[in-house]
């Protein structure tokens, strides 16, 4: 999946669970800036961060990706 998709499909659960971007962000332990580029797709994030961010918005990451 490119990370285009990636950043698309995180911003539609965030929205979905009526998260702002900072809450994620505070939740996986990252920037609001960096989580904001995700999303944007302006960011390649590790395996880890991507793995905060899925329990931040409580989802699977077969949710989100898909191989």
């Amino acid at each position: 999946m490119s990370p285009q998709k990636i950043g698309k499909k995180l911003k539609e659960f965030r929205i979905k669970i009526g998260l702002k971007q900072s809450d994620v962000a505070k939740k996986a332990n990252i920037s609001v800036n960096y989580y904001a580029r995700i999303e944007r797709d302006e960011e390649n994030p590790t395996l880890e961060t991507l793995e905060g961010v899925f329990k931040a918005l409580k989802v699977k990451s077969s949710d989100i990706l898909s191989f």
